[in-house]
């Protein structure tokens, strides 16, 4: 073992563990067919980025009220803690390494580095629902669109309405109140208010990246969030639904603040075993005599080329690049399949330490940053019926959400799912 590598590695070891989560398997994902249902409705509030820190910050009223008709706590995300990744694990109840998504990597096949995609392996938690005839609606939850919603479709809508979370739970409201709403330009109307309805969030991540985590804005955009949470909830008191509606808030990763660089000196690192790394953005294809393609997001993926992609190599590169003061750690095959990543991450994938980036150039100001372990939690409220007031989970984690909102609606869960049912938060059926 490397000097300096144990800490990191004790830290991974953590998180290793909380991942996997065996000895909470209790149930199993395929737990909850055939029961009776829970609850009526499911609303599905996905906020990006929102890092468990931001409600602790300000007043949360209405927060703070739904919780009270259940619990909040936080969720374990995925590796990596990119939004596509992190959604995809959230909607198929699946990690990466069998979902497959997969962001900020080289494809070798095509040549070229890739940023976020929205490719599953398996199906969502919409497509199940689908499937055994339930009736969806999801406003710009972008990953779940035409896997198992679409544009058009009454009883599986797809709307993208875009603007803040304001503008997205207006159309929240038109729906339940059975007003037309756009979808795709058409104009749509459900006939009756679905079983699941999904409304996506991007402010706290948009204002995060620009900003930090710890700028006074992010302050006064959680109260905003807050509020917009009291609308939904009034919003579904307006339709009749409140008592029989179970609420799922979820982030899909947290924040952490960098200002810095270092992406010099990985680059110096890897020329120090003789090889030579080139970084890549997305659609960029490596030089002719590059021997690592790195690209960057959160974390850097380093992709070895070639013949040159054999253990010794990666060993010695590995090596070079842990011993950078600005590496947290540095993650082999070994350490992603224990974490179970998707495959199409590279050799190595390297954590910055908190406060950089690994990427050549510093901001200008203060930013935000995720994709690491690090930023792998986000904060999950889980309320209203079916649900035990002041409950408790156990370590939940993403991949829990999808069997659980099955098992809320009495459904089965998506099939591929990895997670279990949050049975200790759930109230028995018919109570």
């Amino acid at each position: 073992m490397l000097v300096g590598e144990s800490n990191r590695l004790v830290v991974l070891a953590v998180f290793t563990l909380l991942t996997l989560g065996a000895v909470l398997a209790v149930g199993g994902a395929g737990a909850g067919a055939g029961h009776a249902p829970r609850a009526e409705h499911v609303v599905l509030l996905v906020w990006d980025g929102f890092d468990p820190e931001y409600r602790h910050r300000v007043s949360t009223p209405n927060l703070d009220a739904l919780a009270g008709r259940g619990l909040v706590t936080t969720s374990r995300g995925v590796m990596q803690s990119i939004t596509n990744p992190s959604m995809s694990s959230l909607a198929t109840g699946a990690f990466p390494e069998r979902h497959g998504n997969t962001a900020y990597v080289y494809d070798p096949e095509a040549g070229v580095a890739v940023g976020q995609s929205r490719a599953l392996a398996v199906p969502t938690l919409a497509e199940s629902l689908a499937a055994q005839g339930r009736t969806l609606a999801s406003v710009q939850w972008f990953i779940v669109q035409d896997h198992g919603v679409r544009y058009g479709d009454p009883r599986a809508l797809y709307t993208q309405p875009g603007g803040d979370c304001a503008h997205r739970v207006d159309q929240f409201g038109d729906l339940l109140a059975g007003r037309p709403v756009d979808s795709g330009g058409e104009r749509v109307t459900v006939p009756e208010v679905p079983d699941l309805l999904a409304v996506y969030c991007d402010d706290l991540d948009s204002l995060g990246h620009r900003v930090g985590p710890d700028d006074p804005a992010i302050d006064e955009r959680m109260v905003e969030m807050d509020r917009q949470l009291g609308r939904i909830v009034q919003l579904t008191r307006d339709a009749g639904i409140f008592e029989e509606t179970a609420f799922v808030l979820v982030g899909d990763h947290g924040m952490t603040e960098f200002d810095r660089a270092f992406g010099a000196e990985l680059l110096d690192a890897i020329a120090s075993t003789g090889l030579s790394g080139e970084f890549l953005t997305s659609g960029q294809s490596p030089a002719a005599d590059t021997d690592v393609a790195i690209v960057v997001g959160g974390n850097a993926s380093l992709h070895f080329l070639g013949d040159r992609a054999n253990p010794l190599a990666v060993a010695r590169v590995r090596a070079a690049v842990s011993r950078l003061p600005q590496v947290r750690a540095v993650l082999g095959w070994g350490e992603q399949r224990l974490l179970r990543m998707s495959r199409d991450v590279g050799e190595l994938l390297v954590e910055p330490e908190p406060g950089w980036t690994a990427a050549v150039d510093a901001p200008a100001a203060p930013a935000g940053r995720h994709g690491s372990t690090t930023e792998a939690e986000a904060t999950l409220l889980i309320a209203g019926a079916g649900i035990r007031p002041g409950g408790f989970a156990l370590l939940p984690r993403h991949v829990d959400l999808a069997p659980t909102i099955s098992a809320l609606l009495g459904a089965a869960p998506p099939e591929g799912a990895q997670g279990r049912v949050l049975w200790e938060a759930l109230r028995p059926a018919g109570r």
